[in-house]
């Protein structure tokens, strides 16, 4: 394996990974995904594990920790590695009134309202690779979402207005990683995809999923993004961006 900084892999790296942003849903999701997990990194605080998936091929979690720069520094460590395929599994707040809590949102899009991902070359929107794009859209439950985010680097105190700004720009929802992941596949010739829980409500007023909902709709997500990586891998699969 090539050094990396941030990460120090102490198991090995399979080509395809999925990437949730907090540490704890990558052990959880590890339990719950694959067989015989063993760490892959815990450097930085940054957990990730490798084991096999349910199509017996070798799949990794890694946590890509809060924010767009911290994300493309995870994100090109294990491109460096030699991963290849990304499915980002996180969480996002909705500025969509007919999203509801723990709804699934697969992601045709993100607008890059981040610095990270306009560092990267985005202008205005990135877009997730086809394959992956479709093998998300087929692997998921009735009921699911599909359409844009807006990728921010504030959680907390942002302009007011902005969410629905955003709304008017065609966004459902609001999160901070997935562009960052788009632009940084784009430059680097990965396939990425974003598949999101709707964990809270932003309009009319805030409102926030309760632990248990939560964990249920991880491991949904959890399951369709590892059938969706698992078909886009196959022959002929990969298509590039959408």
């Amino acid at each position: 394996m090539r050094r990396t900084i941030h990460l120090h892999p102490t198991a090995d790296l399979a080509e395809r990974v999925l990437l949730p942003g907090d540490p704890g849903r990558a052990l959880r999701l590890a339990q719950a995904l694959l067989e015989s997990p063993k760490m892959f990194n815990h450097h930085r605080g940054l957990w990730g594990y490798t084991g096999q998936a349910g199509d017996g091929e070798s799949l990794t979690i890694q946590s890509t920790g809060m924010g767009g720069p911290s994300a493309a520094i995870v994100v090109a460590e294990l491109a460096d590695l030699g991963a290849r395929r990304f499915v980002r599994v996180g969480t996002c707040g909705a500025i969509d009134r007919s999203l509801s809590l723990g709804d699934l949102l697969i992601v045709r899009g993100a607008l890059s309202a981040d610095g990270t991902s306009r560092a990267l070359g985005a202008d205005g929107r990135v877009a997730p690779s086809a394959a992956l794009l479709s093998a998300l859209l087929a692997a998921a439950p009735p009921g699911a979402r599909s359409g844009a985010v807006v990728s921010t680097d504030l959680f907390y105190d942002g302009p007011a207005g902005q969410e629905q700004a955003w709304q008017d720009g065609g966004a459902l929802a609001v999160e901070m990683e997935t562009a960052s992941l788009f632009a940084l596949a784009r430059r680097r010739e990965l396939d990425a995809a974003s598949l999101l829980v709707v964990s809270d409500l932003v309009l009319p007023a805030r409102e926030r999923i309760d632990d248990g909902a939560l964990a249920a709709a991880e491991e949904l997500m959890g399951a369709v993004a590892t059938r969706a990586v698992a078909v886009a891998g196959r022959p002929g699969g990969r298509s590039g961006v959408a």
